[in-house]
């Protein structure tokens, strides 16, 4: 079967399209024809070895996936089921989605709700399915479209496009950061009532700001998330996703023990399949599909290698979908 391949038979890694045998699969309980398949910020680390995202090697990398289940001996999968996954430590230290076929277990898979199919399913993929955790941490926090504006860093790319479209859809006004002025139209469309110049945000630290926002979602970390937490309103809440400007946080105490301020972890990877669910039924009922056709990019097999070094550039704009089989 087709699939990418990542190597590293020495000090060198190297990722290739290839054919590999169906018996090279890793353990599992399910077999599953993949339809489609992503291209995420982890999978071009992954790619490019520019960070250690990879445990094992030989791996396909590919941490979303979603496609119909071929073999079975879970006892909540038949064959014909149609299923997504994301996270699980896939396309780390599992064999990932990146492939024509994918073996694992029943219990990462997640049922594809009512009005999705699989291309829907792997354009929200990762990023949709963060977004939406997000969204719901700030939801049990008591954030309501009343209490203000809600700020979302890094809005041009797949978490930002799609948080920035479900809390619009959701009657909230969303302040889309991004650093390229070109997307501005773009995350307009999907719904954001302003657009603010990343610069606002990896300017001079202050333990306390002008408050401005009712909550956030951050994928950056760093300097970025700092500074956020520094301008929430009080009792604002900032839910917290990604590290792409830096896994520090240079910030002072004073959000929280002035303002009342609260830091809401999220991940995806390892999260319960009870939340996995909800999140996944939530976005079934609350992202307009047509703009989540906006966010999307369909990218050929042959090309995902080549297009992963843009991940890190920050040149690349919403949701890219790669068809698999």
């Amino acid at each position: 079967m087709k699939a990418i391949l990542i190597e590293k038979p020495g000090d060198t890694q190297t990722a290739a399209v290839t054919e590999v045998s169906e018996d090279q699969l890793p353990e599992g309980d399910v077999l599953v024809d993949v339809a489609y398949s992503t291209l995420n910020y982890k999978d071009a680390l992954a790619i490019t070895g520019a960070a250690p995202v990879v445990r094992r090697f030989p791996m396909v990398p590919g941490i979303d996936f979603s496609g119909t289940v071929a073999e079975s001996s879970h006892p909540d999968f038949t064959p014909g089921d149609r299923v997504v996954l994301n996270g699980w430590g896939v396309g780390e230290t599992h064999w990932g989605g990146l492939a024509e076929r994918a073996r694992v277990k029943g219990d990462w898979l997640v049922p594809l709700p009512e009005g999705l199919d699989t291309r829907q399913a792997a354009a929200i993929g990762t990023a949709g399915y963060t977004a939406m955790l997000c969204v719901l941490a700030l939801e049990r926090h008591g954030v309501t479209p009343e209490k203000g504006e809600i700020v979302v860093s890094g809005a041009a790319g797949g978490v930002g496009s799609v948080a920035t479209a479900l809390l619009a859809a959701k009657g909230y006004e969303v302040a889309a950061v991004t650093g390229r002025a070109s997307e501005a139209e773009y995350l307009r469309g999907l719904g954001a009532s302003s657009v603010i110049d990343r610069a606002e945000l990896t300017g001079k630290l202050r333990p306390l700001a002008k408050e401005r926002w009712a909550g956030g979602i951050d994928v950056a970390g760093s300097t970025v998330l700092a500074n956020m937490i520094s301008m929430m309103k009080y009792r604002g809440v900032v839910a917290a996703c990604g590290l792409a400007a830096g896994m520090d946080l240079p910030a002072s105490v004073a959000p929280f023990i002035l303002r009342g301020v609260t830091l809401a972890g999220v991940d995806s990877v390892m999260c319960p399949k009870p939340d996995r669910l909800e999140a996944w039924s939530r976005l079934a009922s609350d992202l307009d599909v047509g703009k989540l056709e906006e966010m999307v990019t369909e990218l050929p097999f042959a090309e995902v290698i080549e297009t992963a070094p843009k991940f890190l550039d920050g040149a690349v704009r919403g949701r890219i979908v790669v068809p698999v089989s």
